[in-house]
Parts: C-alpha cells; sequence; structure tokens
C-alpha cells in the first residue's frame, strides 16, 4: 500500500478547524516506511526491557514518559513532516507503549488476555472519534492540529494493543518465533485483500500497522532471549543497539534522499 491509495480527498471542514500545516506531517508509505516500522517495533520492546533492568522499571518509565513528551512536543512544533523527528517520536511511542503494556502486566497484574481487548476497545475509540471528527481516518490529510492529535493518538494505541497482543501469543504456547511467524503471516492478509478489492486502503493500513507491533517485537525478543526460552540468546543490549543503528541508517538516507516525501 503506498500513501497515494490512502490519499484523503474529503474538503476541510470547518473554517475553525483548518488550522493548516504547511505539509503533510507523516512520511509517504513505501517500502521504507514498513521496515522501519518494525525495526522501531522491535527496538522499543528490547530497549524497554533493557532500560528496566538497568535502571529499575519506576525510573525507566519516568524516564520513557519524558523522552516521549519532548519527542512529541518536537514533532507537533514543525510545520512539516521531518524524518528523524518523525521517526524519533515513533521510536519514543514504542518504548513507552511496551512499558504501558508492561506496567498493566506486571505491576497491576492485569493479563493480557484482558489488556488485549482493552487496548483494541481503547484504539475503536480514537477511530470513532477521529472518523466523527473527520470523516476520515486517512493519514495523508495529517495537516490541521485535530488531525495531527488523533493520528499521534491512534498510534499510542496502536503501539500498546500490539505489545499486548504480542505478549499474549509468546505466553500461550507459541513462544517469540512462533509468535513471529504468525504475525508475518497476518501482516499479508491486509495487503492481499485490499490488492484482491475486498478490503479498503484505509483499513488495510491500520491492521497492518498494528501487526507490525507484535512482529517486529517477536522477532526483536526471539533475538534477544535466552536459549531455555527458545531464544538465540543476543541480548537485549545488543539487539538495542543493532536495531538503533539500522534505524538510523534508513531514516539518514530518507533525510538525504527525501524519498519518503510525496512530491506534487
Amino acid at each position: 500500500m503506498s500513501t497515494e491509495h490512502v490519499l484523503d480527498r474529503r474538503p476541510g471542514g470547518h473554517a475553525r478547524d483548518r488550522v493548516r500545516t504547511t505539509a503533510n506531517k507523516v512520511p509517504e508509505v513505501t517500502a521504507y516506511f514498513w521496515i522501519i516500522k518494525v525495526l522501531t517495533t522491535g527496538m522499543g520492546e528490547t530497549a524497554s526491557d533493557w532500560l528496566a533492568h538497568l535502571l529499575g522499571p519506576v525510573p525507566a518509565v519516568g524516564l520513557g514518559g519524558l523522552g516521549l513528551v519532548a519527542a512529541l512536543v518536537l514533532q507537533f512544533a514543525v510545520r512539516r513532516y521531518v524524518a528523524w523527528i518523525y521517526w524519533t517520536a515513533i521510536v519514543m511511542v514504542s518504548v513507552f507503549g511496551t512499558m504501558a503494556a508492561d506496567i498493566l502486566h506486571v505491576g497491576l497484574g492485569i493479563p493480557y488476555t484482558l489488556s488485549t481487548p482493552l487496548f483494541m476497545i481503547a484504539l475503536a475509540a480514537v477511530f470513532a472519534l477521529w472518523y466523527a471528527a473527520e470523516r476520515t481516518l486517512s493519514i495523508h490529510g495529517i495537516n490541521t492540529r485535530r488531525r495531527e492529535v488523533f493520528y499521534w493518538a491512534a498510534v499510542l494505541a496502536t503501539f500498546a494493543l500490539g505489545t499486548a497482543a504480542g505478549d499474549l501469543t509468546a505466553t500461550v504456547g507459541l513462544g517469540y518465533l512462533g509468535s513471529a511467524v504468525l504475525f508475518g503471516l497476518a501482516i499479508c492478509v491486509p495487503a492481499l485483500a485490499h490488492r484482491a478489492g475486498v478490503l479498503g486502503a484505509v483499513p488495510a493500513f491500520w491492521t497492518a500497522y498494528v501487526i507490525t507491533r507484535p512482529l517486529g517485537a517477536s522477532i526483536a525478543d526471539w533475538m534477544a532471549v535466552g536459549q531455555h526460552r527458545g531464544g538465540l540468546a543476543l541480548g537485549l543490549g545488543p539487539v538495542t543497539l543493532s536495531w538503533t543503528v539500522a534505524i538510523l541508517a534508513l531514516v539518514g538516507h530518507l533525510a538525504v534522499t527525501r524519498r519518503d516525501v510525496r512530491t506534487a
């Protein structure tokens, strides 16, 4: 799916709602988008666990929350899509989204069988409010403050939902590798359904977007955890750092080439 298939062709709303930025503030949906998205989800998963081990759960959550707020403030401050700012915000959403899901499970004792549908309801509520206000869930028209708020609320909800869903499948017998295979197959479904004409571009995009979270997290966990848990035992730190390097390389490439910026 490319952004050209997710265009928002609805005219702007009332004048008071059209506080426009200079350009769409999300990247063009290309292969680079999906690769980086999966990398950020995996990196966020292992980084969250790594920080919790290094600093303790409470300081780690505090640091993650501050990082998320700072990244989103910067993202909202700019008036166009800037690759490194946008993807920094996505990384911090990934880190903090993982922490939020883990807090519910580890800190409050809420099972994944409950938190997963709760986050699903939260995401559905965000989408319902967004659609009621804008009559679209398209990512191509993120060019007003209100749409940007809805967009990032949806992104936060998708990361929390994906984290809980991935942990659910990993703890019911599939393991991390089995979960990675499951979600790798699952992410093909919306793409094939859209290509076959049975699923619209916007729902196909958001379905795939949710699935990238447990897909990337399952792969990263499989690489990091010990062999007694079915993993490669590479360690949380090395996996976090290596995936971070890959993200930096790809985002740097896009910042220079601007291949993810839609041209008129």
